[in-house]
């Protein structure tokens, strides 16, 4: 999850979602805004009333006699992650691949053959090794009525550290040295 686009592709599969759900078409929806209302709490709410609307539910703005769509979102971070490489030969296979599939074109005589040494070189020294990020959210979206559970769909997705904010509301009060 990387962009507000993100976003608007999870609210419209939920919407889709929602829409083929027997016991909720037809029905009014309340879409709840929890508080404190973080980024994405804010921009998920006002994107998925949009796509509810634009698949042809009934949104309500009015809790009372609706069922109520409820998104939550739970932060997780990973400690002791290190870096990951991937698998040795992966860019020489591409290479050869490459130059495989187009060899019967030009009759054996496909410059893309001079991929595969530059290719092992670079799958050999490169340092290909990449970071493996330490945050991810869980995205819960729930319809309820009566105390009772109609729909529920989580979402697993890796977001960046620095991203986090995002998706969570910042208890307590910041002290800071600064005036």
């Amino acid at each position: 999850m990387q962009a507000a686009h993100h976003w608007d592709v999870l609210a419209r599969n939920e919407a889709r979602n929602i829409m083929a759900n027997q016991r909720l078409r037809g029905r009014p929806l309340y879409v709840f805004s929890p508080q404190p209302a973080t980024p994405f709490a804010r921009g998920f709410h006002s994107l998925l009333e949009s796509q509810l609307v634009q698949q042809g539910a009934l949104v309500s703005t009015q809790p009372e006699g609706s069922v109520l769509i409820s998104p939550a979102v739970q932060v997780v971070r990973h400690s002791d992650r290190g870096f990951i490489r991937r698998p040795p030969g992966t860019l020489t296979m591409l290479a050869a691949g490459v130059a495989w599939a187009f060899q019967p074109l030009n009759h054996w005589s496909e410059p893309a053959l001079a991929l595969i040494p530059g290719a092992a070189a670079f799958d050999a020294f490169s340092g290909n090794m990449t970071e493996v990020g330490n945050t991810e959210v869980i995205i819960t979206t729930r319809a309820s009525e009566f105390d009772t559970l109609l729909y529920s769909s989580s979402n697993i997705y890796y977001v960046n550290a620095g991203d986090s904010n995002h998706y969570e509301a910042q208890n307590g009060l910041r002290v800071s040295s600064q005036w």
